[in-house]
């Protein structure tokens, strides 16, 4: 009988414990009203603000669907921009509730930092990019060469693998955010700049002259980007996880802005029912409305249209590994049941 009691106890205290997690970043986020997202400092086609100062990019609309999901309103959202170096700390020691910005995915930071990640959104890899005049064509040809990066990122650990496992002897010159390195490497102060594969796409594009700058064929690195929620939370982690899953479930199912509202009351896949509140609970399983998937999609559409959108149309990148997996890629949605 004694350790039935103790048993009972403990079981009380777990559930205790559980909705004292559950009642912290939702809550926080409903009672302000917005969504308080941390983004980059400005990349294209990922996070930058436009000419109107409105953020941009398929990180700033993965910050956009989460509010819309969880507060109705894409519009709310407070964009927090935060160099390399903040972006862990600044989830971690509650200054977002979120952060949406070209951040990999790793073992340290997912296991001893403070938080969790959630579901990739973008398939990259690290390169180099350097001047057309070089007559380079391979990373295997800079040896000696000064190549420019940012602190506080995956960069510098995989720029000094790569060149111990090539034999080469390379120079980081080191910056604090990625707009200086860029800037550095513009103006002739590095050989090379190195950072994922689609930032040199998209720093390239904003050159006067893009075709003055050559990305090297190689890919150094395995960088999956994923949004990132403080350790501890579980509700709020389902919340970013599941919003990205749906987003990823709707461009699969053939669910976009302009059919949702006629998909969510007509359409007879029952998976399609689920997603969309049309039949069962799923809101409900995460904390949400029964509409969460829907005012998501109304709000960005469905994640191939956010692709479209910010990184085909302006920077030229193709699918790629970041096509559906029943199209050769590696994008592949949990079932929303």
């Amino acid at each position: 009988m004694r350790n039935s009691i103790k048993l009972g106890a403990l079981a009380v205290a777990a559930i205790t414990a559980a909705s004292a997690v559950n009642a912290g970043t939702l809550e926080d986020v409903r009672g302000a009203g917005e969504l308080v997202c941390g983004v980059s400092e400005g990349v294209p086609g990922f996070s930058n603000p436009n000419s109107e100062g409105i953020w941009k990019g398929l990180d700033a609309d993965v910050c956009r669907a989460v509010a819309a999901a969880v507060l109705g309103d894409a519009d709310a959202v407070r964009y927090v921009p935060l160099a390399s170096k903040q972006k862990i700390l600044a989830v971690s020691s509650g200054q977002v509730d979120m952060t949406s910005r070209t951040t990999t995915w790793t073992m340290k930071r997912d296991s001893a930092e403070g938080v969790d990640f959630t579901a990739v959104v973008y398939y990259d890899g690290q390169g180099f990019m350097v001047s057309a005049d070089a007559g380079i064509s391979s990373a295997t040809e800079l040896n000696g060469a000064t190549v420019c990066l940012t602190t506080g990122t995956t960069t510098e650990l995989n720029i000094a693998d790569y060149a111990r496992a090539n034999n080469l002897t390379l120079e980081p010159v080191v910056f604090e955010g990625k707009r200086e390195a860029v800037e550095a490497y513009a103006s002739g102060r590095c050989d090379a700049l190195t950072t994922d594969s689609s930032q040199l796409a998209a720093f390239r594009a904003g050159f006067a002259d893009p075709l003055a700058h050559t990305i090297l064929p190689e890919i150094i690195s395995k960088e999956p980007l994923a949004p990132l929620v403080a350790h501890g939370d579980n509700q709020w982690k389902d919340i970013v996880t599941w919003v990205v899953y749906g987003l990823i479930t709707a461009e699969e199912f053939g669910v976009t802005q302009d059919n949702v509202a006629d998909m969510a009351a007509n359409s007879a896949n029952p998976s399609i029912q689920r997603m969309l509140g049309s039949s069962g609970d799923t809101g409900g399983f995460i904390g949400l409305e029964s509409t969460w998937m829907v005012d998501a999609l109304s709000a960005v559409g469905n994640y191939g249209e956010i692709y479209d959108r910010n990184l085909t149309s302006t920077l030229g990148l193709e699918r790629g590994v970041n096509a559906q997996w029943s199209d050769g890629g590696l994008l592949y949605a949990m079932p929303i049941r």
